[in-house]
């Protein structure tokens, strides 16, 4: 007998209001958090379904609290614990199934949790040194631009009326560039605002297509300083990631396919392709990624010794360990090369609008003279 359309249905309203909450993105750092302290819970000896139920408890009330439920509904009534996670795509990704898959497989669920926190938070803490390095010299420029806009919309003109007043005559070609830029920009104003918003909705169309993404990708490498920040940053989140799953137990072919998509770039995504797709003929990590063009001669040296002595997993994180402090010293490199490369073009620009106002103004000085 069916059930009337009109019987209140609890577990299926609650699974719709999480379905509606998936639509929205959980914070990594509260995703990490969550991973080491269900890591700690699972290694004092607590039961899986008792764990996530004191996790639940803990967390705010959100998008990971409402799919930690779910998932332990699941698991109470006899789902594996990895199979309830891949339900939760937009929360759990890929890897962390997998992880989660393998630890379940080796009977060592919390061991593996662990080192799954411990790749999240390396992983975030080399992001945020990335964007903490970026926000200086974003935030300069911000407040520069501002400020010249400014000076040009509302200054500048003041002082061709004043010329005109003055009737000096014919003026310096800087002093009628500058005049000519600050015309520009007060005809023109609503391009300040809306260009570089129609821009970055351009470019962001852009990248959602494989070609434009490819190409995207390939200019990010070609940068000076942030190509090479870019392509460390790649290739150490590449041989992390591909260390801790096959520390965990994941078979070569399956962490592969994971990675392809957690790269972060098209271009290294694609030199992981080939790499798969060359260990299933039979050939070894190392010789295609030798002629992908993206990996340099110590990561596939290293590499290559790691297959040889069955310690693939220890060199990749070594490898990873060493490309994070390389993209440090970069990252210093690049503050110390941004400040003075910003304090002189502000001062170009600044001294290049005071020298063209006054050239006139000095020129009247002389004929009074």
């Amino acid at each position: 007998m069916s059930s009337s359309p009109n019987v209140y249905h609890p577990q299926a309203v609650a699974r719709k209001r999480a379905a509606f909450s998936f639509s929205f993105k959980v914070k990594q750092k509260q995703l990490t958090s969550f991973t080491r302290q269900f890591a700690t819970l699972l290694d004092a000896g607590l039961p899986v379904v008792r764990s996530l139920g004191i996790l639940q408890q803990q967390l705010r009330p959100g998008v990971l609290k409402a799919t930690v439920s779910q998932v332990k509904e699941d698991v109470e009534g006899g789902s594996a614990l990895s199979e309830s996670l891949a339900r939760h795509p937009a929360v759990f990704d890929k890897l962390y199934v997998n992880m989660v898959r393998a630890g379940e497989a080796g009977g060592v669920l919390d061991e593996i949790l662990a080192r799954l926190a411990d790749y999240r938070e390396k992983a975030q803490r080399l992001q945020q040194r990335i964007v903490g390095a970026l926000v200086y010299p974003a935030a300069v420029i911000t407040i520069a631009g501002t400020i010249l806009s400014f000076i040009m919309i509302f200054i500048i003109p003041q002082f061709e009326r004043m010329f005109k007043e003055m009737e000096l005559g014919d003026l310096p070609g800087m002093t009628l560039l500058l005049m000519a830029i600050a015309r520009t920009m007060v005809n023109y104003w609503y391009l300040l605002i809306f260009a570089p918003v129609l821009a970055w909705f351009g470019v962001r169309f852009a990248v959602k297509t494989p070609q434009g993404r490819l190409l995207a990708d390939r200019l990010k490498l070609k940068m000076p300083i942030f190509g090479m920040i870019i392509s460390k940053s790649a290739i150490s989140r590449f041989c992390r990631t591909l260390g801790t799953l096959v520390q965990s137990g994941v078979p070569i072919l399956d962490a592969l396919a994971i990675i392809k998509n957690a790269t972060g770039n098209q271009v290294v995504a694609n030199a992981v392709e080939t790499v798969h797709s060359s260990i299933k003929e039979g050939d070894t990590i190392a010789e295609p990624l030798r002629y992908s063009g993206v990996f340099d001669d110590m990561v596939v040296n290293m590499i290559q010794v790691g297959e040889e002595t069955g310690e693939l997993d220890r060199m990749l994180i070594k490898v990873a360990d060493t490309y994070d402090s390389e993209v440090d010293t970069l990252v210093g490199a690049l503050m110390s090369l941004l400040e003075p490369v910003l304090i002189v073009g502000m001062g170009v620009t600044v001294g290049f609008i005071v020298i063209s106002l006054f050239m006139p103004l000095l020129s009247a000085l002389k004929g009074l003279s």
